[in-house]
């Protein structure tokens, strides 16, 4: 753990600050690479003396020899993917949602096999939006190898992305891991089609209405605990 250096992607989002809070909790050196911006999520579970060990590059994911230059430049030895453009956003311009979640992957898994020497681990987010209606497959819990049939465009950015880090290994035995959260809730959780439990969360605390958009059957997944996750899987 010694000679660790994380650089986080998308760490101004929910999980990425729960990522680099726990890695400062543990007194590993981490870099987060977000576009520019107030790290309020980062503000809201950190205090100021904990914010002061975090290095704060400015970056865009789609630029990929800016990426790689971080990389090089910080020493970094594991990298957490997590710079993405949720449902709405992907909906709402898909041009631009294929350039951030699928170009910007494109770009993290060529600089970790750029830089194979000095990565010794990568992982990235994909999501439980590459399965499809519920009604597609048989009651009880999904199997790893499900089929997949995203009903977004953000789900099918997600499993371009696992086709992208497939392919990475069997070309060029680049390992990375690629987990699928579910339902992410817990304070900065507030963006994004799943973020409705977390609000409802905090009206009922508020002791105000909110009424969630959906309904169904679904896992619930604290932040800090899908955080412990992905940093767990950067270490395999």
């Amino acid at each position: 753990m010694g000679s660790e250096r994380f650089l986080v992607t998308g760490a101004f989002g929910c999980i990425g600050a729960w990522a680099v809070k726990r890695l400062v909790d543990e007194g590993v050196p981490v870099v987060t690479y977000d576009l520019p911006g107030e790290p309020r999520r980062l503000r809201l579970i950190m205090p100021p003396d904990a914010l002061k060990q975090v290095e704060f590059v400015d970056g865009d994911i789609t630029d990929g020899d800016a990426f790689e230059r971080v990389v090089i430049d910080h020493r970094i030895s594991h990298i957490i993917h997590l710079a993405a453009l949720q449902v709405p956003f992907v909906r709402a311009d898909p041009v631009l949602g294929a350039r951030v979640n699928v170009v910007g992957t494109a770009n993290v898994l060529e600089t970790a096999r750029r830089q194979a020497s000095r990565i010794d681990g990568l992982v990235y987010a994909s999501s439980v939006g590459v399965y499809g209606a519920a009604s597609l497959y048989p009651p009880g819990p999904l199997a790893h190898d499900a089929p997949l049939a995203p009903p977004t465009l953000y789900g099918v950015t997600k499993q371009a992305n696992e086709g992208y880090a497939r392919i990475y290994w069997q070309d060029h035995q680049l390992p990375s891991v690629g987990l699928r959260p579910f339902f992410v809730y817990g304070p900065g959780r507030d963006q994004g089609v799943s973020s409705a439990p977390t609000k409802a969360m905090a009206a009922a605390a508020a002791e105000r209405d909110y009424e969630i958009p959906f309904g169904g059957t679904a896992v619930y997944q604290h932040a800090d605990d899908v955080a412990a996750v992905f940093i767990r899987a950067a270490r395999q």
